[in-house]
């Protein structure tokens, strides 16, 4: 029995009253970690360009590299709703494009859903995506493709007009036939205006309280990655100074000559290798 979450699970779960509980992961071990668990929804998002690729935002990722990490993470998490961000420019040319490539993330990469930025003209292209059976998670807020045209990362919907904007954008995304709409960096009373709105689920990141469920970075949450944290971040563990421990022990150990030890080595009994060695030098003898 198949005891995959679907999108028909997510979006009964708003209505059950029940939160959602959404987390990235960018490979095997990440996926199989946020399968055990218990997370409902893993995000493959393009935020790996950061935290995997080290570049120095979203931008840099490729339809490639959202295929190649999506068919891991897929290898790894049974249980999850696996979603797959669109990567930058490969679905704002038209909606032809975007369905093109949704359809890749779907065959190639074997991602269950697709998650793709904005509001506006966005919502015929979501229209048209799930229109061809592929569902679709909307982002509204801070959009990290959008970096360069909001000039930084700042909260989203802090004037009546922005806020009515991002209103209107949500519903029609809904009608459009969004499953469920990720909300970044909005102020808590807008998200919880949102959410109540919508039939669909909602999913916070720096949005506060109010959304249906939330999401977090894999490497946020577990404190593998070094450098700025946004505020909305919670640290549930600090992995890269134990990670990094490790392997200073390890790079000592080699250097003092204490590994491997005794207990790590392979000693055969009736391994005799002077027959072996005489055997060679007679070898040479004849070769010289």
């Amino acid at each position: 029995m198949n005891d995959r979450i679907t999108t028909k699970t997510i979006k009964n779960m708003k209505h059950r009253g029940k939160r959602i509980v959404e987390l990235t992961a960018y490979d095997y071990p990440s996926a199989m970690l946020a399968d055990e668990g218990e997370v409902d929804i893993i995000l493959v998002g393009d935020s790996l360009g950061m935290v995997v690729l080290g570049y120095e935002n979203t931008l840099h990722v490729t339809l490639e590299d959202m295929i190649h990490h999506t068919k891991a993470v897929v290898r790894g998490a049974k249980k999850p709703l696996i979603v797959t961000d669109m990567p930058f420019m490969s679905y704002q040319v038209s909606k032809e494009q975007a369905l093109e490539n949704a359809g890749r993330l779907i065959q190639d990469g074997g991602a269950h859903a697709v998650k793709l930025e904005g509001g506006g003209r966005m919502v015929e292209t979501v229209d048209f995506i799930t229109s061809a059976g592929i569902p679709v998670q909307a982002h509204l807020g801070l959009t990290p493709q959008s970096i360069n045209e909001l000039g930084g990362y700042f909260v989203q919907g802090k004037t009546d007009k922005a806020a009515r904007k991002m209103l209107d954008d949500a519903k029609a995304l809904q009608d459009a036939g969004a499953f469920s709409l990720v909300l970044e960096c909005v102020p808590e009373d807008l998200a919880g205006l949102i959410s109540n709105e919508l039939k669909i689920p909602t999913i916070g990141i720096g949005a506060g309280r109010k959304t249906d469920g939330q999401v977090l970075v894999f490497h946020d949450l577990l404190g593998y990655s070094r450098g700025y944290l946004p505020k909305f971040v919670r640290r549930y563990e600090n992995l890269a100074d134990s990670i990094k421990n490790a392997i200073s022990g390890f790079s000592e150990d080699v250097r003092n000559g204490d590994f491997p030890g005794e207990e790590e080595i392979y000693k055969i009994k009736n391994l005799d290798l002077s027959e072996l060695m005489r055997q060679m030098k007679l070898e040479e003898e004849i070769s010289d």
